[in-house]
């Protein structure tokens, strides 16, 4: 008998065995404008656009980074699904974009279907967080190319917005109010640095409790991304969001100024909001410049508003309604096209 494909390492009953694990979480984030199932070459959507003038679609691609790395150390892979819709769906949030819907990536260097479908079913918790479909994706064996346990994510994100509703920054004004949206804590950015910090120079393990700290260190840092796409798109309908920014890679002073007019510069007031104690100890421990963790992390805000003054306080209320911690936590001021944070 001559050599087979599984003799090369790509074991396609495994595939097909993944695929039965999936099929009722998938599935499970469909809506009426899904046409396909799983197994199709492409995934046919036909998006209701009852009420959109102009309709222009928004999308977003993203993966989680070495954030996988503390789920393979701890063999948990229930929420890196989660992270992956999480990075996705917030970018195209940001310019006032509802979700429609999702397709993610999954390689590995040999499948193990149950890993997968832990993987996957966080994916479609996401979905159901953000309101969108998971249509489709690809479940990719690379035999070689990865390390034994390992596997990498990348996903993508397509939304929906009204030409006439877009959020760009372009209307932000001197004197508009900055309002944070915590986070759930890292999210899914400056993995690379936190394992240097807490795993090599302090050699943490992931099983133990810093003190100060609420759960395991494995736990704390794999608690998922915050999808805050239904109660953003919430306050949308009813206020003048003027900005929105999504802190992610680059951390305050990267994402921040992507959304303000030139002359304008967005006055932080550094303790108006409850930095969370994952991120002093990062600092603390690693001996990291200030400027160096706002640039890398999100510092407790995934999520940033800019409203107007006679807004904000509505707004605020409005989130705390919704269960979300929320800060003001600066002004826009004249000056060049940037951040302070005093």
């Amino acid at each position: 008998m001559g050599i087979s494909y599984r003799d090369a390492g790509v074991n396609i009953d495994l595939g097909n065995e993944t695929v039965r694990r999936i099929k009722r979480d998938v599935e499970s984030t469909f809506g009426p404008e899904v046409l396909t199932g799983l197994g199709g070459f492409g995934s046919l959507y036909v998006p209701d656009l009852t009420g959109y003038k102009e309709p222009v679609l928004v999308s977003g691609t993203d993966g989680v980074g070495t954030k996988l790395k503390i789920a393979f150390m701890m063999d948990k892979h229930d929420t890196v699904g989660i992270d992956l819709v999480a990075m996705c769906v917030n970018d195209i949030l940001a310019h006032g974009a509802k979700p429609l819907f999702f397709l993610d990536y999954f390689a590995c260097g040999r499948l193990e279907p149950e890993k997968a479908a832990e993987v996957i079913k966080g994916i479609a918790e996401g979905c159901h967080m953000a309101g969108c479909s998971l249509v489709g994706g690809e479940t990719a064996e690379l035999p070689g190319f990865y390390q034994d346990g390992e596997y990498d994510l990348a996903g993508f994100a397509v939304g929906i917005v009204d030409r006439d509703k877009m959020i760009t920054g372009e209307r932000i004004n001197i004197g508009d109010k900055v309002i944070g949206i915590a986070s759930s804590g890292i999210h899914s950015n400056g993995y690379s640095l936190v394992r240097k910090v807490f795993l090599e120079m302090a050699a943490y393990d992931l099983k133990e409790k810093p003190e100060g700290f609420d759960d395991i260190l494995g736990e704390v840092l794999l608690a998922p991304t915050k999808i805050y796409v239904k109660p953003v798109l919430e306050l949308i309908s009813k206020y003048d969001i003027r900005g929105i920014a999504h802190i992610t890679g680059g951390g305050f002073l990267e994402n921040i100024p992507r959304i303000l007019p030139e002359g304008m510069t967005a006055k932080i007031a550094e303790g108006s909001w409850p930095v969370k104690k994952v991120f002093l100890e990062l600092q603390r421990t690693g001996n990291i410049e200030k400027k160096e963790m706002y640039r890398t992390f999100n510092m407790g805000i995934g999520m940033i508003l800019v409203v107007p003054e006679d807004e904000c306080d509505d707004i605020l209320k409005a989130l705390e309604e919704k269960g979300e911690e929320s800060y003001l936590i600066g002004e826009i001021v004249k000056g060049e096209q940037g951040i302070i944070i005093d």
